[in-house]
């Protein structure tokens, strides 16, 4: 293999697939990336055996070729090397790359002892735009479970139906579901992994335009012109959580999500070893407090607007600030539905359009 590759094109690519590399024992060559040949450009990719991520780029190549490559190597020799270019020379097992003025040579693994990441074929096809993608995880990232004692809560819940897309993901201790309108001629309904969602997320953080998902058998890919993805997907039946969202709430509270975030940060510096929040909400207003016996405690308050009756309620405060970035508008409501039972975020623009629960703590 023999090519030019424009550096910041390659620098791109090897940013798309470099962290999915893994560090593996027992399959050392999961830590590297595979570069490979075809049509005149160069497919980069690299798998964890979980997920796979690969990027196309264009190239001027003079000879084809494959080779499985320490991916954070090469990164980091693109990204400091000068120039506009970079040329890639592959003789045996030895890469070559040259930048401007700086030159590398990199001990490689054989390309046919790369594990090969199968293609998602058939099945259900859905065109959805980049920036509903982006809302749907931003939502519901934090949420997903970070223990796999059950599988089924290790992965993000995602629904196409008729005239909508759904995703949502629970730990229990909390819950996110985020909707976005859309026209669909298939239902389908999976639940993607964690690391899926993780990496989707990350790659589509400066990217536009739409992202076709295929859904076949138990892969999922997410393809776009710069990137694709392709992950298994999580064996069994996702729960019911609909049925925890309260229908009604005893207190509503609107209040400017900016304020809510400083004053839920004063009050966690003194947050206990549970880290625990108190809000309290009156005709006066809304204070959120934090005490510790070995720090001290805050107070901060809150102009808010409050119809029903007055309530307090302690939760986490790392929960609390992970719902507030998941609702994403500028004023947030908060719904009290009585002791023990869910508190509720929602957004001010359209109630059902999103929807955070948080179970509290007692007190």
């Amino acid at each position: 293999m023999k090519a030019l590759v424009h550096k910041t094109r390659l620098q791109r690519a090897l940013g798309f697939v470099d962290r999915v590399t893994s560090r593996n024992a027992t399959l050392p060559i999961l830590s590297n990336i595979l570069l490979r040949t075809e049509n005149g450009r160069i497919r980069v990719s690299a798998t964890n055996l979980e997920v796979g991520v690969s990027s196309v780029i264009g190239a001027k190549v003079d000879s084809e070729g494959q080779v499985a490559v320490p991916g954070k190597m090469l990164a980091d020799f693109v990204r400091s090397a000068p120039g506009e270019n970079v040329v890639l020379d592959l003789k045996q097992n030895t890469l070559s790359a040259q930048a401007g003025s700086y030159r590398t040579t990199i001990l490689c693994f054989d390309a046919a002892e790369y594990p090969i990441t199968p293609k998602v074929e058939g099945g259900h096809q859905y065109s959805v735009p980049v920036g509903i993608l982006r809302q749907l995880i931003g939502s519901v990232s934090d949420s997903i479970a970070s223990s796999d004692s059950r599988p089924e809560l290790a992965g993000a819940f995602l629904r196409f139906d008729n005239n909508e897309i759904v995703m949502a993901s629970t730990d229990i201790f909390r819950l996110a579901e985020r909707k976005a309108v859309g026209q669909y001629a298939t239902s389908s309904s999976v639940i993607v992994p964690r690391g899926t969602i993780s990496e989707l997320g990350r790659i589509l953080g400066d990217i536009d335009g739409d992202v076709m998902v295929r859904v076949a058998d138990n892969q999922i890919s997410f393809s776009h012109e710069e990137f694709e993805i392709v992950s298994r997907l999580i064996d069994g039946r996702y729960p019911d959580y609909r049925k925890v969202i309260p229908e009604r709430a005893l207190a509503k509270v609107l209040v400017r999500r900016d304020d809510l975030e400083n004053a839920a940060k004063v009050a966690a510096l003194f947050s206990s070893s549970i880290s625990d929040i108190k809000l309290e909400c009156d005709g006066q207003g809304l204070r959120i407090s934090g005490k510790n016996s070995s720090k001290g405690e805050a107070l901060a308050g809150v102009e808010a607007n409050l119809k029903g009756d007055p309530f307090d309620v302690s939760m986490n405060f790392h929960y609390f600030l992970d719902g507030l970035k998941a609702v994403q508008t500028d004023k947030v409501i908060l719904e009290f539905t009585g002791k023990g039972s869910p508190f509720v975020m929602r957004p001010d623009t359209d109630e059902r359009e999103s929807v955070y629960l948080i179970m509290p703590l007692r007190s």
